[in-house]
């Protein structure tokens, strides 16, 4: 099967040595939500494709080597003239990712009805993060998803930091969740994202609800540390635990998520719990390094085949 991931590639400033008060140094790492799960895709053996818009900068040119020496095929991105996109990465005491966006008028966010491919029915599509609700190209980005026959999946990715009105905010994702569910695809969202959204503490109600109205075939919602969750329009559950891990930072936990659990799933679609196996053990092992560096296929099997202390 051939994956592709429309979404951002940017880069993220990850702070570093501070010299004096007047001097840090900064670490210039590739990341953007899409380009990790395509990224995780391509080191965990699969044909990964990415669809997105590369800057016409030095930025640019890293994120374009990064992706080729990565294994993740270029062939379906776009080269554009504008700048690249820039997230400045705060972490807190416990290593937890916060972002500060830089991207009036950056490349990721651009998109034009012709800049897209057209997808078979045994390609599979992954999309999400920021470019699907902000900026001038989030309306085409809707209207491929919308008319693509390839599967589906998405990836909500809240941002709070870019569209602050959480009921804009959900207005927007809404009309991408029903485009999902049109086609029977897949939903996936942090405890996080959905608590925000709906501004409620418990997000698996509404998890379930969103699988009944759009028809989604599983909506997955990320606990962090405590493991996943995968809900079926019946209101089944399959859950798996989180793994203890000396933890580094967070950054790209999610985005690997996807990526191992749709290595697995788009196989054996009828083995949910060993795709969110898959997920919460390349999430893991993603956390335990700087920056999103998704495992290799033989690091997962590894990782998920030795004994472990488990959480959650």
């Amino acid at each position: 099967m051939r994956f592709v991931v429309c979404g951002e590639a940017l880069i993220d400033l990850l702070p570093g040595e501070q010299v004096s008060s007047a001097e840090t140094h900064w670490s210039a790492l590739c990341g953007g939500g899409p380009m990790n799960t395509a990224l995780g895709l391509a080191r965990l053996g699969e044909d990964s494709h990415f669809l997105g818009r590369l800057g016409g900068d030095a930025f640019g040119r890293q994120l374009e080597r990064y992706l080729q020496d990565n294994g993740v095929a270029t062939d379906v991105a776009i080269k554009t003239g504008e700048a690249t996109s820039v997230a400045v990465v705060s972490l807190d005491a416990e290593g937890r990712a916060t972002y500060t966006f830089h991207f009036q008028d950056t490349s990721n966010f651009g998109w034009r009805a012709g800049e897209f491919p057209e997808l078979r029915e045994n390609d599979w599509l992954h999309f999400g993060s920021i470019g699907t609700i902000s900026g001038p190209g989030a309306r085409a980005v809707l209207n491929f998803v919308r008319s693509t026959p390839a599967s589906l999946s998405y990836d909500i990715n809240v941002r709070p930091s870019v569209l602050s009105d959480r009921v804009e905010y959900f207005q927007r994702v809404e009309q991408l969740i029903a485009a999902v569910g049109a086609s029977g695809g897949i939903v996936k969202a942090s405890d996080e994202d959905i608590c925000w959204l709906v501004d409620d503490p418990d997000p698996l109600p509404y998890a379930e609800a969103w699988c009944i109205e759009y028809g989604l075939a599983l909506c997955i919602v990320t606990l962090g540390p405590d493991g996943a969750v995968a809900i079926k329009p019946d209101g089944r559950q399959v859950r798996v635990p989180g793994h203890a891990v000396e933890l580094v930072d967070t950054v790209g936990a999610g985005d690997t998520f996807m990526a191992g659990f749709l290595a697995s799933y788009a196989k054996r679609p009828d083995d949910v719990e060993r795709a969110l196996r898959w997920g919460a053990g390349a999430s893991a092992l993603v956390c335990s390094r700087q920056g999103a560096n998704p495992p290799t296929r033989a690091e997962l099997e590894r990782f998920l085949s030795a004994p472990k202390k488990k959480i959650g």
